[in-house]
């Protein structure tokens, strides 16, 4: 059986992800576009790495720039994941009604947003009919809680002071997509991965204390 992209969209489609919306500030204005091809690629340096297609409207924008921001959505954005996946008017003209503040780079922090991560891009790749760009954390935040890479970064930042722009992580849940289709996640089933670490389990044996 050869290798058809239908078939090859279907079997990726198995991988359950998260979605993201990445965005962007140029000299053009702002872009954004939905993206479920992220990962971290390293704690030292910190790295993340996104995948844009050739056609898109926002690969110009990111190339110009040279800086990304990946906003991890909760369960109640799938409006935005919509919006940012579609050519629009919408879109390209109203960056998809999106409130926004910004962190290190410059490049839109979605409100609400799960959590985000802030980069400046650092190689790019070519990927077939995708674009890969690596970004080296500038800034990131989850929870309410915001880090800098160095102290310029956050002179530059409008988000510190600024409630209601981050998900708080215990009141927000992921927005999942799984075989072509939106997911929530339940909440009925919690295990953890791994065996809590030494220092963990010494804080959980006080606080149990």
């Amino acid at each position: 059986m050869a290798i058809e992209k239908d078939y090859f969209r279907q079997v990726m489609g198995r991988f359950a992800t998260g979605v993201t919306v990445v965005t962007t500030r140029s000299d053009k204005g702002l872009s954004g576009l939905t993206v479920n091809s992220f990962c971290s690629v390293s704690l030292d340096p910190p790295l993340v790495l996104v995948c844009v297609d050739l056609t898109s409207n926002t690969l110009s924008y990111i190339r110009e720039s040279g800086v990304f921001a990946v906003n991890i959505l909760t369960d109640q954005q799938e409006d935005f994941s919509r919006c940012f996946a579609t050519s629009s008017e919408e879109r390209y003209t109203y960056f998809c009604h999106a409130g926004f503040h910004v962190a290190a780079t410059g490049s839109p922090i979605l409100d609400s947003s799960l959590a985000f991560i802030d980069t400046r891009v650092v190689a790019e790749y070519p990927g077939g009919d995708h674009v890969i760009f690596l970004g080296q954390v500038e800034a990131m935040g989850v929870g309410g809680l915001v880090a800098f890479a160095d102290e310029t970064g956050a002179e530059r930042s409008n988000l510190l002071g600024n409630n209601g722009n981050i998900a708080t992580e215990d009141k927000a849940a992921p927005l999942a997509y799984y075989r072509g289709q939106y997911r929530h996640l339940a909440r009925d089933y919690q295990k953890p991965s791994l065996a809590p670490s030494r220092d963990e389990a010494v804080r959980r044996s006080r606080s149990d204390g």
